[in-house]
This record gives structure tokens, C-alpha cells and sequence, in this order.
């Protein structure tokens, strides 16, 4: 017995494998070999599918996958930190497009009903490509990737309403007022519902499940949860999408939520690829070809338009010029919602045949330019503030390094860039150590309820030396960048050594791969996760071992000291002179505190044998009566003085279990 659908699927991803072989010896992104596999394949192309309309509703399932592990990945608590974005934001870039596009059509000369509805169509944006994107390029949790969410939020469900007005527009009627009320009541009632399964019902679930140790089961449990929430919102008229979404939130609330991830990743991809493959299909390359430059220019229209009101819109949210930038673009494409809306303005006859082929061929060229829009975003948010910036900025900057430490409220402290989990960890120790500190962070809504309880925090971009400058950029002793997105850390690593070439620069990045491009731009320290997470996992491993803590201590700091330095081997020339650590193979410099268990407690200097018996020179002695450099023999150690000692890392880990009184001291005093 033959099965048609197979057979189609078996001819699309088989397409697939060898476009997107090209794709990525071409360096093209793979969202784009889906949309070529899609037109080549497709009813308009080669017509090799038969059973269209199953794909679309494959399709349609890779949405809601996508939208559930998005939903996992943000959990309700960053929902709730975006709620403004939502409200605000999101109302503001679709009624402003939805505006602008009518008035732009009823000049041309289109009656009101088809230019509100043309409106609906261009004030929505593609979730699944952005949000694959932001996804692919670690950029969901930045402030930029948290506001395109939050508006994409707000079109999701704002196109239920829209779908309600649209056979109004046609000159249809009903009781559109008791239609929306009745939408309201239930969304109302699914946020609800949503809230009591994401506390009550699904972890006890979840966790009944796993005790069952039945991988079919938990598995079959998540599918469930995803495609029963999906159909749930769905049957009461609200979008799939957004159902999906909510489901992934209700698992990110339970202790399993990665694991739920890690067993729906693989049906993601597959189902996500086919929706790409399902839009390249509506494309008509004759139609493309019968008038490229109208479509084209159309394309860049639109583009331009979207990318100016989505920036506008973030602008209300009192965001910089650069995640206004980021967000602009990356929304600036037409959605996927868009071409079920544009089913149904084409039955109510709101578009013409020709206007609906039209449509088709322009949102799929947005779409399909969108990766690169998004790739190239940063570069060109880039250029954009180095214009704005000008020369006054080297002018300005020239003259406060002429008088750096006058003024300033700040002097030998940390600057904290980006006030995520990282930056509140650093800035939590600086608190408990007593040292000045001040955090730069470019979400309006953590400054203002941070400054409410009391931190040094401000508002701004730290590319911008303007906004650096009030910190006290100039004598500051170190800058930690504890942000997430790879393209603003080079930057403001960059920004930052230009302003002081003094100070000590450590910043964090997500792949080792990243390290050698910031320590050429200047950085001191660069702490990549995945090896730090290595070192985590392999001390946990030890210590189930039974290994002794003292030999797995030892073991970090040899594994760290080569680690780092072979990622550093390469970019050793731009490290600092004064940096030793950095500077000769296999050193470091570390501050060792004295614990009152100490043999070293009451001690002299020479007596401690520390340079005889662990190979370690004492540089500095910070006690109560300040800071000795270059201490005498006979200066006497206190219970919670602080040695400052260069040694092997080996040594230094030896010595550090004597300070802290782990081991007898065995020097020569005692002999």
C-alpha cells in the first residue's frame, strides 16, 4: 500500500540534506536552505510534493515544539520580568505599524476595510525564525532577546482579535464587543489555569512519573502536556503557539525541566524544519521572476518600516541605541502567522489574487533575509553608534585622562558590567569584602528596582565611553563584563582598555572558542563557561571518588593554570607587564587569608619557612596596621592577616591548606 505522505517526507528531507550541505559550505544559514528546499520542492518549483497540505500540518506541529522549549528555556519569573515589554512595547510596534501601513494604503488609493487588514498582515513578525535565531546564537536571556520575545508575546496574541475583526472589515456582521469579552474571560482563565498546573499539578506529576524511571513514559508525559495546553488554547480561539509557549512554561517551574528539554530537542528540529520547508512551498519563483524589482522594493519597504517602529518601540522601554537597533531588525520581518491571517482576508475577499501572490512573494523574501539581517545587526548597530559618537567623544576623553580621579565618587574599585547572575555573584562578594564597587546594566526595570534597595547601580551602555566615564572608569582597579552577548562583551572589552590601559579586565564568555579575540582586544582574564563547568563537573566526580579535598584542590590548580594557559598561549603579547601571573608559564600571584587555626598565627616571617618548605615568596602582608609591600624577615603574622604569595599553583595550594590550618607546620623552627 502506498503512503503518499511518506514519500513526500522522504523527498523533503532527502532535498534537504543536500541543500543544506551547500548552505553550509556557502556559509549560508540553514533557515535559508529550508526556504530553498521548500520552493524547489513545492507545488510552484519542481512539484514534487503531492500531499501539501499534510506538510502544512506537520508544520504546523514544528511551531508549537519550538514555542514549548522556548517556554522551558524562559520559565514564568522571566515572563513576569517582561510583562511591561509586553504590555507596552508589544501594543505599541502593532498599533504603530497597523497605523502607518493604513495610511500608506488608503493614500495609494485602497479602501479602509483592505488597508486595516494589509495593517494586521505587516504588524506581525515571524516567532519561529526569530526565536530559532536568538536561540541558535545564545542571545534569548540578553536585553535585546528578552524585549523581541516580549513583543513577539503580545503579537501572538493580538492576532486572535485581529482574526475576529477581519470578516468586519468585509462588511460582515456580529457582535465583535461580546466576541472579545468572551476572549478575554478565557485567556483570563487560561493564565489561571496555567499558574495552579505550574505550581500544584504538574511537579507532582513529574515527579510520579520519574520515580517510574520509564524514559517512553516521561517522554510521553511532556508530548502530552505541549500538544493538550496547544489544542486547549486553540479550541477557545486563542493561538496554538501561545498555548505552547504557556505549556513550556508550566514545565520550566519543576525541578525536570531539563531533562523534559533534552527529549524534545530532537523532535523540535525535525518538526521545525519541515514548517521552513512548508513556507518555502507558498513561494511563486514566476511570479518573483515576472517582477523582482516591485517585489524587492516592496521587501525593503517593509524592512525599513518595521525595523523604524519595532526601534521606536523599544525606545519606550528606555532601552540604548544599540538593543533599539537589535530589536528593530530582528522584528522586521513579515510573520507566519501573517499567511494564516492572509487565508482568511483572501475568503472574505479583503485581497485580490494578484495582491495575496504579491504578499506571499514579499514575506517570504523578508524571511528568508531575516538570518542575515540578523547576523549583520550588531556590525551595524556598531556603526551606527560610532557616527552618533563622533570625534567629541576623543576630545572628551582625552582631558578627563588629564584629571581622572579629581571628581569622581569612586577610586580603586570593580565595575560591574551587566547585573545578571554573574554580576550580582561579584557583586555580593565585593559587599562581603568590603571593597567599592558599581554596576553598569542596561535593563531599565532591574536599575530601578536594584537603586531601590540601596546598590551603586546605573543605567547605560558600556560601549559608550560617556556612560563609563561617571564610574570612574579611569581609576577603577578592575572591569568584570559578566554580559551574555558575544558581539557587546569584544566591544566593550574593546571600549574599555581604550579608556584605561591600566586596569585589570575580566570578562566572561560562553565557548573557549571566544577567548583569543578578547584577550587580543585587551582583556586580562577571560573566563570561558564551558571550561569552568569541565572543572566543576570533574570535582564532583572526584569527590564521589573519595579523592581528598586537599588533592582535588591541587588538582583544580594545576588543571586551571595549564588550561588557561594554553588558551592564553596565543595572545600572551597582550597581556600587561605587571601581570606575572600571565607573563611566566606555570606562576601565579594569590592572596592567601590566615585562619586563627593556623600554625602560622604568632610567627615571623622567617619563621613560617614558607619559601624553604613550599616554594612559595611572600610579596605583601595586608594587616590591621594597612598594607606591608616587600615585608621584612621579622614582621609577625596575626590570625586574619592576608598574605600576598607568587608560587607554582601547586605550591600555592599547599600553602594555602597551612593558612587555613588543614596541616601541621613542619618548617625548620621545629627541627
Amino acid at each position: 500500500m502506498e503512503i503518499p505522505l511518506l514519500g513526500d517526507i522522504s523527498v523533503i528531507f532527502g532535498l534537504a540534506v543536500a541543500v543544506l550541505f551547500v548552505c553550509h559550505t556557502l556559509r549560508i544559514p540553514s533557515i535559508v536552505g529550508f526556504l530553498l528546499t521548500g520552493v524547489v520542492a513545492g507545488p510552484h518549483g519542481l512539484g514534487l510534493i503531492k500531499a501539501v497540505h499534510e506538510v502544512e500540518l506537520l508544520a504546523e506541529i514544528g511551531v508549537v515544539m519550538l514555542l514549548f522549549t522556548i517556554g522551558i528555556e524562559f520559565s514564568l519569573k522571566n515572563l513576569l520580568r517582561v510583562k511591561r515589554a509586553v504590555l507596552l512595547a508589544g501594543s505599541l510596534q502593532v498599533f504603530a505599524t497597523l497605523l502607518v501601513v493604513y495610511f500608506i494604503e488608503v493614500g495609494l488609493g485602497a479602501d479602509r476595510g483592505t488597508a486595516i487588514f494589509l495593517g494586521f498582515l505587516m504588524a506581525l513578525s515571524s516567532t519561529a525564525i526569530v526565536l530559532k535565531l536568538l536561540q541558535e546564537r545564545a542571545e534569548i536571556d540578553t536585553p535585546h532577546g528578552r524585549t523581541t520575545l516580549a513583543i513577539l508575546i503580545f503579537q501572538d496574541i493580538i492576532v486572535v482579535p485581529m482574526m475576529l475583526i477581519t470578516p468586519m472589515l468585509a462588511g460582515g456582521t456580529g457582535d465583535i464587543g461580546e466576541s472579545l469579552m468572551l476572549l478575554v474571560a478565557k485567556g483570563l482563565g487560561v493564565v489561571v489555569l496555567v499558574y495552579l498546573c505550574a505550581r500544584y499539578v504538574v511537579p507532582v506529576l513529574l515527579y510520579q512519573v520519574a520515580r517510574t524511571r520509564s524514559r517512553e513514559l516521561f517522554l510521553l508525559t511532556i508530548v502530552i502536556i505541549c500538544l493538550a495546553t496547544a489544542w486547549m488554547t486553540s479550541s477557545i480561539g486563542l493561538s496554538f503557539a501561545l498555548g505552547a509557549f504557556l505549556a513550556g512554561l508550566i514545565i520550566s517551574e519543576s525541578e525536570y525541566s531539563h531533562h523534559a528539554l533534552s527529549n524534545i530537542l530532537p523532535f523540535r528540529d525535525i518538526f521545525t524544519s519541515l514548517f521552513f520547508v512548508s513556507i518555502g512551498m507558498l513561494f511563486d519563483i514566476k511570479f518573483l521572476l515576472a517582477q523582482p524589482g516591485t517585489v524587492f522594493l516592496i521587501a525593503m519597504g517593509i524592512l525599513t518600516l518595521k525595523a523604524i517602529l519595532a526601534g521606536v518601540a523599544t525606545v519606550s522601554l528606555g532601552f540604548p541605541l544599540r538593543t533599539v537597533i537589535l530589536v528593530g531588525l530582528g522584528l522586521s520581518q513579515v510573520g507566519e502567522f501573517s499567511f494564516i491571517l492572509s487565508k482568511t482576508g483572501v475568503d472574505h475577499g479583503l485581497l485580490s489574487g494578484q495582491t495575496y501572490q504579491m504578499f506571499l512573494a514579499v514575506a517570504v523574501v523578508t524571511m528568508a533575509a531575516t538570518p542575515f539581517i540578523v547576523a549583520g545587526a550588531p556590525r551595524f548597530a556598531t556603526l551606527v553608534e560610532g557616527l552618533r559618537g563622533g570625534p567629541k567623544g576623543k576630545g572628551r576623553r582625552q582631558e578627563a585622562r588629564n584629571h581622572p580621579c579629581m571628581l569622581g565618587a569612586f577610586n580603586d574599585h570593580i565595575i560591574i558590567i551587566g547585573y545578571g547572575l554573574n554580576g550580582r555573584n561579584v557583586a555580593r562578594a565585593a559587599r562581603a569584602a568590603g571593597i567599592d564597587y558599581a554596576i553598569l546594566e542596561m535593563n531599565p526595570e532591574t536599575v530601578r528596582e536594584e537603586r531601590a534597595k540601596g546598590e551603586p547601580i546605573f543605567f547605560g551602555d558600556a560601549i559608550r565611553e560617556e556612560v563609563l566615564e561617571p564610574l570612574g572608569i579611569y581609576c577603577a582597579r578592575v572591569v568584570v563584563i559578566a554580559i551574555s552577548d558575544p558581539v557587546a562583551t569584544r566591544q566593550v572589552v574593546s571600549v574599555v582598555r581604550e579608556e584605561n590601559p591600566k586596569v585589570h579586565i575580566i570578562a566572561r564568555t560562553r565557548y573557549s572558542s571566544e577567548m583569543k579575540t578578547l584577550y587580543e582586544l585587551g582583556a586580562n582574564e577571560v573566563i570561558p563557561e564551558e571550561f569552568e563547568t569541565s572543572v566543576e563537573i570533574f570535582t564532583r566526580i572526584l569527590g564521589k571518588y573519595l579523592v581528598p579535598q586537599e588533592e582535588i584542590e591541587k588538582f583544580v590548580a594545576e588543571v586551571r593554570a595549564d588550561g588557561y594557559q594554553m588558551l592564553r598561549s596565543l595572545s600572551l603579547e597582550h597581556g600587561a607587564v605587571d601581570q606575572l601571573d600571565l607573563q611566566l608559564p606555570g606562576v601565579e600571584i594569590s592572596s592567601l587569608r590566615v585562619s586563627s587555626h593556623s600554625p602560622l598565627v604568632g610567627k615571623t616571617l622567617i619563621e613560617t619557612d614558607l619559601r624553604q618548605s613550599y616554594g612559595v615568596t611572600v610579596l605583601a602582608v595586608q594587616n590591621k596596621s594597612g598594607i606591608v609591600a616587600n615585608p621584612e624577615a621579622e614582621i609577625q603574622i596575626h590570625s586574619n592577616d592576608l598574605l600576598l604569595v607568587i608560587g607554582k599553583p601547586e605550591q600555592i595550594s599547599a600553602a594555602a591548606s597551612l593558612t587555613k590550618g588543614n596541616v601541621s607546620h613542619t618548617g625548620s623552627q621545629e627541627d
